[in-house]
């Protein structure tokens, strides 16, 4: 495979209203079947029409910006000082909702493209239609990457080829078969349009030359496709905030026991991670022996028939109301290592004549 990069230069200011399509057509005649058209997605959204007054400095700007970027946002994802990572309601996952002041009016901020899929797709069309080529379009923005210095481009709307080129099924040369790699290439093929586009140059258009032999004849599932689902999201929160959210857990705990019996090795770090942090002579106890543990059971009143497991716990002797009332937060804190773990936990009474204060049914 050759590829080409081409920039293409002279389109010049684009302004709400402007017909893309004919910009790109008059400043690139010599597109042909086959390109792949990358596009900044700042002049897709000046020609849309996707921007906002602001104050050019001072507080009120600050205070306009934090507006726009609070409706731009469908989830805060960390924030670190005046840094905001959020998700768009795109679903993409950036800094600032991509919000943008550069290239644009000090009094203007530029926002994402409203359905970049469906401007990729207009453009294509309208190039197609009009002027008789057809080609891929590739909607880009700059990103960050989680764990990586440096920003690069990545696709936010494709139109006329897939977003994802999946191997899972191929055969490598050494006659594995490849079970999870998907290439996001049109987000490789944003990155590759940038690198003659840059940043001061004024050219927010490349054509990469060489990558099809044609494109879909329909438009594509489009960029959404790269757009993971919340559920298979390991990293759906900053560090911070993910801790956060795990605390505030931690206060609304509920009472449960365990469709299958919990790992006991679990239950031993969890008792181990509070083992420093509870009241000098508080003990929690995992009762292992099985007859220890049917005779306990059966001497604790309303024990749950779905538990398969049960710790104890007694406070420092002698115990006092204060000594209770530590008992009561490291039993809660014992809990929230539990919880940790997957273990959850039932609080019940403790069997009349034992040294127990507490015991937990998991």
């Amino acid at each position: 495979m050759r590829l080409e990069i081409l920039p293409v230069p002279g389109i010049g200011h684009v302004s709400e209203g402007d017909d893309l399509a004919a910009l790109i057509a008059t400043a690139a005649p010599w597109l042909r079947d086959g390109d792949v058209l990358v596009v900044t997605s700042k002049i897709v959204s000046k020609a849309e029409g996707r921007l906002v007054d602001v104050p050019a400095d001072g507080p009120e700007r600050l205070a306009a910006r934090d507006e726009v970027l609070a409706a731009e946002t469908a989830r805060v994802v960390a924030t670190r000082g005046a840094t905001r990572i959020v998700q768009t309601h795109h679903g993409f996952v950036m800094a600032s909702a991509g919000i943008d002041a550069s290239n644009v009016d000090k009094t203007r901020l530029v926002l994402l493209p409203e359905d970049p899929d469906a401007s990729a797709r207009a453009l294509r069309a309208a190039l197609r239609d009009r002027y008789h080529v057809d080609v891929a379009v590739i909607v880009s923005d700059t990103m960050g990457r989680p764990w990586r210095n440096g920003l690069t481009d990545v696709a936010l709307g494709v139109a006329g080829m897939d977003a994802i080129r999946d191997h899972r099924g191929e055969v490598d040369p050494y006659g594995n078969e490849l079970q999870l790699t998907q290439m996001a290439v049109v987000d490789e093929l944003a990155g590759a349009g940038e690198l003659i586009k840059g940043k001061c140059d004024q050219v927010p258009v490349a054509v990469v030359r060489g990558y099809l032999t044609a494109p879909r004849p329909d438009d594509g599932a489009g960029a959404a496709a790269l757009v993971r689902d919340a559920s298979m999201d390991l990293f759906s929160l900053g560090t911070a905030e993910a801790r956060a959210a795990g605390l505030a857990a931690a206060a609304t705990l509920p009472d449960a026991t365990n469709p299958t019996p919990p790992d006991v090795d679990a239950v031993r770090r969890a008792i181990a991670a509070v083992a420093g942090v509870v009241a000098p002579g508080t003990e929690f106890t995992l009762v292992t022996d099985e007859a220890v543990r049917a005779g306990t059971v059966a001497a604790v009143a309303d024990w749950p028939a779905g538990a398969t497991a049960l710790v104890l716990g007694s406070p420092a002797d002698p115990a006092g109301p204060l000594e209770l009332v530590r008992f009561g937060a490291d039993l809660h804190r014992l809990r929230a290592a539990l919880a940790a773990e997957g273990v959850a936990s039932l609080p019940l009474p403790p069997p009349a004549g034992t040294p127990a204060a507490a015991c937990l049914a998991l």
